[in-house]
């Protein structure tokens, strides 16, 4: 028999860093999806599957889009998506991983270079490895730092267009972009913004359209909306020109090579595209809970520089903090704890998430409890 001795044994490396990873199921009140708005298991989402199955929507696809896999449901998605985020053409993809890749990947060229910043999501690090164009990170949020780095390119010879990368609200540290001076360095270097919004997408924006929303429709503009998050589905929209959403079709393999989502799930995200646009929106609610889950991380844990959803508690030793976690879990509250390589090394942490799935109370009640158990940290 074959043995897989040193998968074991880097198994157990794991397990002595405290980095082991086991599936946890869900447990508590929720703090730590990314189901901002409460729509997963909403009635609005509910009624629209019920609709989409008595009207005939298939469940399967059946095969890629290029074979007969694509239905009228992804059609009618891409076109009101376009329209919804201001953009010319839109593609939906089966997640959001495989669309940042297929993105970096396909996009930018051979003698080009992606500008992106060091905390941008693994996908797009997995997208950057299977492309052709050179990569360089700039510092988290320093758009000095990305100039300098385009200019060293330039001065060294670099002649292809410049991709600049980021994300407009990032997953772990749970703060903004800026997204004003990026697109004026962008401008200023004849750059294309690549931004994903995935984590603004339904929650920021005007009807949560999105950080970029202002900036939309240019052709340098492609963004990733993902539809797994606030929008309570799963997939991802990339919006840009007309000229890079048909490279993506022709050219990249993780389109071109999956069978393509399925048609319900299209009709429920067009569902939630719809419940978005609802006065008074969801992400209006949502805010005003934001609101008080940062008054109440101020002056119950000492938290600062919150600026969105996510809040970020770095205790930084890996076991201490999913020791954290797992009490935080024993009194009803899922918090999850992130650990390296999600973060850098050194700052594992809290991740916790406000959504319309918890109560201000509930709020309230949790950090309550976070704060005690912040004061007793324990040594493992």
């Amino acid at each position: 028999m074959i043995g897989f001795e040193t998968h074991v044994d880097a198994l157990d490396a794991l397990k002595t860093k405290g980095r082991y990873r086991v599936l946890v199921p869900r447990m508590g009140k929720d703090f730590a999806s990314n189901d901002y708005l409460g729509l997963a298991n909403s009635e609005d989402l509910n009624k629209a599957a019920i609709a989409a199955l008595e009207r005939g929507v298939a469940l399967g696809a059946g095969a890629s889009r290029l074979l007969r896999g694509n239905d009228p449901e992804h059609e009618a998605l891409e076109k009101e998506a376009a329209t919804f985020f201001g953009t010319q053409k839109a593609l939906f993809f089966g997640g959001g991983f495989v669309a940042n890749a297929a993105i970096f990947s396909t996009l930018p060229r051979n003698g080009d270079l992606i500008v992106y910043d060091e905390l941008i999501h693994a996908s797009a690090h997995d997208g950057m490895r299977l492309g052709r164009a050179q990569a360089v990170a700039f510092e988290h949020n320093n758009v000095t730092h990305a100039e300098t780095v385009i200019n060293e390119w330039r001065a060294k010879g670099g002649t292809g267009r410049i991709w600049l990368a980021f994300e407009t609200v990032y997953s772990m540290e749970g703060d903004i972009a800026p997204i004003r001076d990026i697109v004026a360095l962008a401008q200023a270097h004849d750059a294309v913004l690549v931004a994903d919004e995935a984590h603004a997408t339904g929650v920021l924006g005007v009807q949560g359209r999105g950080l970029l929303y202002a900036y939309e429709g240019q052709a340098d503009i492609i963004t990733l909306h993902t539809c797994g998050k606030a929008l309570g589905v799963s997939g991802a929209l990339v919006c840009g020109a007309t000229s890079l959403i048909d490279t993506l079709i022709n050219r990249a393999r993780g389109f071109i090579f999956s069978t393509a989502p399925s048609p319900l799930t299209a009709a429920l995200v067009r569902a939630a595209l719809n419940t978005l646009q609802q006065i008074p929106s969801p992400s209006d609610a949502l805010a005003k809970r934001v609101a008080h889950a940062h008054r109440e991380a101020v002056q119950k844990c000492g938290l600062a520089t919150l600026q969105t959803q996510i809040i970020p508690v770095i205790i930084g030793d890996d076991k201490q903090t999913m020791v954290v976690a797992s009490r935080m879990q024993a009194h009803g509250f899922d918090v999850r704890g992130i650990r390296p390589p999600s973060v850098p090394r050194g700052t594992a942490r809290l991740r916790i998430s406000i959504t319309l799935n918890a109560s201000p109370t509930e709020i309230s009640d949790m950090f309550s409890v976070l704060a005690e158990e912040l004061e007793n940290v324990p040594n493992v």
